[in-house]
């Protein structure tokens, strides 16, 4: 793997200008400037500096210069425009039973998409040579090639060691604790490479270009397979000390012996309430004859997925509704607690039992508004997610951006134009 490049560009940029250079940058990739006196206004820079930045940064093909902006009563100033077009993040995110994988430009908007169905248990080796030979398919579909790969975001069901990339201890991953996924793939592309949990990243996404964009202090929870949470506190994901803050899906809901999680205790919310719940429970109910819809299905299919006791229930299948109205119970009464304590102004619900819509939605708000502190819910919204599948995708892309837009970082690959071939910049501290 190759190794960091000095701290300063080939026009001799001091590493204490980088800052100013990432300030301009920001705010002009993320539409809140776009011209000079802009810039001037918001970022506290004087002229010059804004000028030498500026410059700076057309020159290594970061911004252009567009057409004149409405004259304000002055001269008509220049306007600004981020080059998003200037290279590719390749993206995936992995669930349970799921894979989704993807490409964006440099703003984080998804270029190319797809998604299929994949059993993360199947082990590192399988499911990351899959994730490769998509990630070439889709270079291939959008005539990119891999040089134009300016990093890669991946997204993981489990506990994900940040600072290295790899996923720790993860419950439902067999073979996976301690693989270097970020070794293996900026390997096989040159690039430098993210890992986070997939929760993370859909929160991520959520309130930097979703429902939660308007807001500093949210929590998104992911009701899929299983069940996690993403903090983003004054505007920032909040990873924790190792990374693995938000796995609520592993909180003890119940005090009941039989009901065994995955990962090994007993009671965990995710055993009770999470999509694998559903569907276990359904399967009861389609074995018992509770459901007729159930029974239908798991006589045309051989089997019953959390999907169908969401079909069911919107079909007014009263036994599909009680499922979902006591996993939504125990869903709302464990965010109750985490609303009083970290008073979000917003939570957003994803995953694809959360498809149930207002079925699911409408008893977790019942709870969170009945259990949690008055002053805790006196602005508080609990809707749905805006982004749906692409929540992950689009959070995993703003994690690499982010990240090789950091002052220290930058400095080390703005004089080569480009970050790819320099995989070794996850591997720096930011």
């Amino acid at each position: 793997m190759s190794e960091p490049r000095p701290s300063s560009d080939h026009n001799g940029t001091r590493p204490e200008d980088f800052r100013h250079l990432v300030t301009v940058l920001d705010l002009v990739r993320s539409g809140r400037a776009t011209t000079r006196p802009e810039l001037t206004r918001r970022s506290g820079l004087g002229r010059t500096v804004i000028n030498q930045r500026v410059a700076q940064l057309a020159r290594h093909g970061l911004v252009e210069e567009g057409d004149l902006a409405q004259s304000t009563g002055g001269r008509a100033a220049r306007q600004l425009r981020f080059r998003a077009d200037g290279g590719l993040v390749l993206v995936a995110e992995l669930g349970a039973t799921s894979l989704t994988i993807g490409a964006t430009n440099l703003a984080g908007e998804v270029v190319e998409f797809h998604d299929e169905t994949c059993d993360i248990a199947d082990g590192p080796d399988a499911v990351l040579g899959r994730v490769e030979a998509l990630f070439h398919e889709i270079l291939d579909k959008i005539g990119a090639r891999s040089a134009d790969v300016w990093g890669i975001g991946i997204g993981l069901p489990g506990p994900v060691e940040f600072a290295t990339g790899r996923p720790i201890a993860p419950p439902i991953m067999p073979g996976w604790d301690g693989y270097p996924v970020r070794d293996r793939l900026g390997g096989a592309f040159d690039a430098p490479v993210w890992v986070d949990n997939e929760v993370n990243l859909m929160a991520l996404g959520e309130v930097r270009a979703g429902s939660g964009s308007q807001h500093d202090d949210i929590l998104y929870v992911k009701i899929g397979t299983g069940i996690g949470a993403g903090l983003v506190s004054g505007g920032r994901l909040h990873r924790g000390r190792q990374g693995c803050a938000g796995d609520i899906g592993h909180a003890a809901v119940l005090d009941d012996e039989s009901i065994v999680c995955r990962c090994g205790n007993t009671g965990c919310l995710e055993a009770v309430a999470a999509g694998a719940a559903l569907a276990r429970d359904g399967t009861r109910a389609a074995e018992t004859g509770r459901s007729s819809v159930l029974a239908e299905a798991l006589r045309d299919r051989g089997r019953i997925e959390a999907s169908d006791v969401v079909h069911a229930a919107t079909r007014g299948d009263r036994t599909a509704v009680e499922l979902l109205v006591t996993a939504a119970h125990h869903i709302g009464t464990l965010l109750a607690t985490l609303v009083s304590f970290y008073n979000p102004s917003l939570v957003i619900i994803g995953g694809g039992v959360a498809k149930a819509g207002d079925l699911l939605l409408a008893t977790i708000r019942q709870n969170v508004y009945q259990r949690s502190l008055p002053l805790a819910t006196r602005e508080l919204r609990i809707e749905q997610s805006t982004l749906h599948d692409r929540a992950g995708l689009t959070g995993a892309a703003f994690m690499v951006l982010d990240e090789l837009f950091t002052p220290a970082r930058l400095a080390q690959w703005l004089h080569a134009t480009t970050p790819h071939g320099i995989p070794a910049l996850a591997d720096t501290t930011a």
